[in-house]
């Protein structure tokens, strides 16, 4: 007869993010998994498979959980570099304090893993990296639109650059960097792509 799985997977993911978010794949051994979700090594391999089945697994709904509505909101957005700037404030916020400071972004984390090397990962972490670019750039048109840019911005560019500026935020937050100098950086670079402000707009009412 099959094994009847007694738990349900998508709670059980939850609790495998939280170990590698924290750890990584490399240092993360099955047995902290088992401990972290009460379920034995055997359930936990049937289901997913191996090791590196549920760290897919995990990391496809880290995506889910937390890229996916970020991406989405700032694909819509109708604010511009307002939305920009909510995006970097809320990644700053998540990364410097609260349950889960210090850890980085799972994402980047597996960037700059050996993980990265494995194919299936590799892809999904550059379909998030498009993503993410993509999702940059309608925020930029949108603020083109909105009159907020300089005149002319390349508005690849400029999301190729805050794409990266993402992944560097989450890296300098891993290795302690604090809000007030992350926020620092952000500014400093969104304050090039600005619209100088008109000089009805410059003089006093």
């Amino acid at each position: 007869m099959p094994d009847i799985k007694h738990f349900n997977p998508d709670i059980v993911l939850d609790d495998v993010i939280q170990v590698f978010w924290r750890q990584g794949l490399p240092t993360t051994g099955i047995q902290a998994l088992v401990t972290a979700t009460g379920v034995s090594r055997s359930s936990l391999y049937a289901t997913f498979g191996n090791k590196d089945g549920l760290y897919a697994a995990a990391l496809d709904r880290y995506i889910a959980q937390h890229s996916t509505p970020a991406f989405a909101h700032l694909s819509a957005t109708t604010s511009g570099l307002t939305a920009i700037e909510e995006f970097f404030a809320g990644l700053i916020d998540v990364r410097c304090s609260g349950p889960v400071a210090g850890w980085g972004c799972m994402v980047t984390n597996a960037y700059a893993g050996p993980e990265c090397a494995d194919p299936g990962i590799r892809t999904v972490l550059e379909e998030h990296h498009t993503t993410l670019q993509s999702a940059l750039r309608s925020a930029l048109a949108t603020a083109d639109d909105l009159g907020q840019l300089q005149p002319s911005t390349d508005l690849d560019a400029a999301a190729a650059v805050l794409a990266t500026l993402a992944y560097g935020v989450n890296l300098r937050s891993r290795a302690g960097a604090d809000a007030e100098a992350l926020t620092d950086t952000v500014t400093a670079a969104l304050a090039p792509l600005r619209a100088h402000p008109s000089p009805q707009e410059q003089s006093p009412s």
